[in-house]
């Protein structure tokens, strides 16, 4: 919580700023705020005082916070670039161009199918299409109940085992269109 005398300090210091700039540091008040109430950020905090608060540790401490929060919201990335010292569009293109981290809360299932070269020659794109039929999603989705997330990858580096999908976290290789559906129509019907 901040105490008065910054919560001026703040205030004043705004006031002398473009209305765009404003804004973002009214943003990044509301977030810091917030954040002094939740132990998940106090438990980031100590995270990124390990790493010394140091720029180059963004990638530990996207993990670290995805690991927490379950996911990367915007509040999170701007607290994370307030704290970090770096641009917010560095921290949005890091969390955006790596597909371990997500945006978005993820269901409860999560299907990656990988839609890399060799995976794709082999029929990674039929296996996608017979999932999407199935489960009404499109990539990047979750089902309205929070069941099931269908993401892609650029490549999982499992190329000798293609085409090859992650089911939960676990790579499953040598997959099919119907080998998908059966692993998905199971979380469906028993949720799980």
């Amino acid at each position: 919580m901040l105490n008065k005398k910054a919560q001026c300090f703040i205030d004043s210091s705004i006031t002398m700023l473009p209305p765009f700039i404003q804004q973002r540091q009214k943003r990044v008040a509301q977030v810091m705020q917030h954040a002094s109430g939740d132990k998940r950020f106090k438990i980031l905090e100590a995270h990124m005082k390990r790493y010394q608060y140091r720029a180059d540790a963004l990638i530990e401490v996207l993990h670290k916070a995805q690991g927490l929060f379950g996911y990367l919201d915007h509040d999170l990335l701007l607290f994370i670039a307030y704290r970090l010292k770096v641009p917010t569009s560095r921290v949005y293109g890091v969390a955006t161009f790596y597909h371990f981290f997500t945006l978005k809360p993820q269901g409860r299932h999560t299907c990656v199918i990988c839609l890399g070269t060799a995976c794709y020659v082999k029929g990674a794109n039929r296996i996608l299409a017979a999932v999407q039929t199935l489960t009404k999603l499109r990539a990047g989705e979750t089902t309205p109940d929070q069941q099931i997330s269908l993401l892609t990858a650029r490549c999982l580096g499992a190329c000798s085992l293609a085409p090859a999908v992650v089911y939960d976290g676990t790579v499953a290789p040598f997959q099919t269109s119907e080998t998908a559906v059966e692993q998905l129509k199971g979380w469906l019907q028993h949720g799980s």
